[in-house]
């Protein structure tokens, strides 16, 4: 018979949910019991496997820099931390770069979010439009005033193969997941007593972790909590290209188009501007009018050879955006002080999830941020009307 009393339940086991439950369980001061409740073990309809991959450093809030980071290194020693019974997980990090791209309007962006990403340590490089035709001559240049590369721990890799290491590294050391799904929450003097299963069941728990993803906001809403976190579908495309691109980094064009290698290939994608439609949805149907008429003349428009290109195909994900200040929101609730937020990734959870889940154990363990600080992503903010706002978001 399955326990029915957990120190630690989790809701939601995407690449968040297994972090926290893999940095629980391999922390030598906690000796508690963790069980992670996902609907879907086949994980093909969640966020992580349909991410597109990647990890940056070139942001324009420090903390998000820090966590990337972190996130970085853990992925290039991702076998010392996460192989079971001699099997090392292989992310296949392609430490390719970003390129952030900028007209005239966007280089005074470019530059203080560069100078904010050197502060923190990142290895970036700002380059005239000299500079980039050199190393990237494929490119059309002749309306851009600069752009912004990744020198050092940018690139991109396999979303499923993070999770699974996660999961499996985990389950490892104990932690019990459980094919099910949270459907209410028990609460009595300011604390989640329990969680109730679609099942039947009930988890005790002495803390509940909120790692639902896009369901994150129906989560809160069963502990009389609201966030703004909203669920966005995001499409990427893939296609063929017969002219090699050497030295092709993740490219940000000024439209906010973005286009990467993919094996021998390419993928593409873009996210709504500024003032454009964003509605809240929860459906995988590709938009395939979105390519052929807005993302292949933009790509076209910035590299000649994509003007005969071959799509091949396309997926879609969703991302859970925090429409408040577009990071995440971390933590514990003011009052219902043994939930914790793990939310609105806005897009950026892949890369963020091993410093997400190593402060989710430190909060538990050592009662608050430890390796890094990261307070200033807490739900109090959402009170104050205090938006730590992110810029660079793709």
């Amino acid at each position: 018979m399955s326990p029915t009393a957990y120190d630690v339940v989790i809701v939601g086991g995407g690449v968040i949910g297994s972090a926290a439950a893999y940095f629980l369980a391999a922390s030598a001061d906690f000796t508690g019991r963790v069980a992670v409740v996902e609907k879907d073990p086949s994980y093909q309809s969640g966020a992580t496997g349909r991410s597109a991959g990647s990890i940056r450093q070139q942001f324009s809030t420090p903390e998000n820099v820090a966590i990337s980071r972190f996130g970085a290194a853990f992925l290039k020693s991702l076998p010392e931390h996460l192989a079971v019974d001699g099997q090392t997980p292989d992310p296949q990090f392609q430490e390719k770069g970003y390129l952030f791209l900028a007209g005239a309007s966007g280089l005074d962006i470019l530059r203080h979010n560069h100078a904010v990403q050197r502060a923190g340590g990142a290895q970036v490089a700002l380059l005239e439009p000299a500079e980039l035709h050199e190393r990237f001559p494929w490119m059309r240049i002749e309306d851009l005033a600069g752009g912004s590369l990744g020198l050092a721990d940018e690139g991109w890799f396999d979303p499923f193969a993070l999770l699974q290491a996660f999961r499996a590294k985990a389950r490892s050391l104990g932690v019990d997941y459980l094919n099910d799904e949270v459907v209410g929450l028990e609460l009595e003097a300011g604390r989640v007593q329990a969680a109730k299963l679609a099942s039947g069941g009930r988890l005790a728990c002495g803390w509940l972790i909120n790692a639902a993803g896009i369901q994150g906001s129906r989560v809160a809403a069963m502990a009389e909590i609201d966030i703004p976190v909203h669920p966005r579908k995001r499409n990427v495309f893939v296609f063929d290209c017969r002219t090699p691109l050497p030295h092709c980094p993740l490219v940000i064009d000024p439209s906010g188009l973005y286009f990467r290698p993919e094996g021998e290939g390419f993928i593409c994608g873009i996210s709504p501007g500024e003032g454009e439609a964003d509605p809240d949805c929860e459906d995988l149907e590709v938009e395939h009018a979105l390519f052929e008429e807005r993302l292949w003349p933009l790509l076209a428009e910035r590299v000649p050879a994509f003007e005969a290109i071959k799509p091949t195909g396309a997926w879609a994900g969703h991302y859970d955006v925090n429409s408040f200040d577009h990071n995440a929101i971390l933590g514990p609730h003011p009052e219902i002080t043994n939930f914790l937020f793990a939310n609105g990734f806005s897009g950026h959870g892949l890369q963020q999830s091993p410093a997400v889940g190593r402060g989710l154990m430190e909060c538990i363990v050592h009662g608050g941020w430890q390796s890094l600080d990261l307070s200033a992503f807490s739900f109090a903010r959402l009170r104050e009307g205090r938006p730590l706002r992110e810029v660079a978001v793709v």
